[in-house]
């Protein structure tokens, strides 16, 4: 039975996966490295009571996680996170270092910034809008203001569901495109 519950210590494995296997595709050992650290770990880490999980009896299988503050995740990022991936190639490394250009520019309004992941055989069921419901509920008792994210201009469908949730959509810089939500 699917459920929707606060991310446990148990579950950084399957986080990990699930991070590798929501989008389908064959990846480098050099590009899964990568994402793990820039798009996974120091959420699952450094704040995990802010992270939700979509779990399959007892099987974390999607989830939200989110960075509350970003000035306080851009200095653990910076100092711990950025040094992991400075042997990748020159193009992901440049990808790391600007992954965050537009949370920063906008985390006066947005201080909040979240990443979403669902294994394929678990998405188009509604279980994303219930996670970001879960995660927003939990934000607004936090008095967090608002949440940003982005992606890249070319994921169509991401941009439509991320509209019907009510996000605005904020700037295009580049391929990516930011979305924004007030609480």
């Amino acid at each position: 039975m699917l459920s929707i519950r606060k991310y446990e210590e148990k579950d950084f494995k399957n986080a990990q996966y699930i991070c590798l296997n929501s989008d389908e595709g064959e990846m480098s050992e050099e590009l899964c490295e990568f994402l793990l650290h820039v798009f996974c770990d120091y959420y699952i880490e450094h704040e995990p009571d802010n992270c939700f999980v979509l779990d399959d009896g007892g099987r974390a299988v999607g989830y939200i996680i989110c960075a509350e503050d970003y000035d306080t995740y851009k200095e653990i990022f910076d100092r711990d996170y950025l040094p992991l991936i400075k042997h990748c190639s020159d193009d992901l490394y440049q990808w790391g270092l600007v992954s965050t250009v537009l949370q920063n520019k906008y985390k006066a309004d947005y201080p909040a910034h979240l990443h979403i992941d669902l294994l394929p055989q678990y998405q188009h069921q509604g279980w994303g809008g219930k996670l970001m419901n879960a995660l927003f509920e939990h934000l607004k008792k936090k008095g967090v203001r608002g949440v940003i994210l982005s992606t890249g201009i070319d994921n169509v469908n991401a941009g439509k569901f991320y509209k019907k949730l009510g996000f605005k959509e904020i700037e295009i810089l580049g391929t990516e495109v930011a979305f924004g939500i007030k609480l």
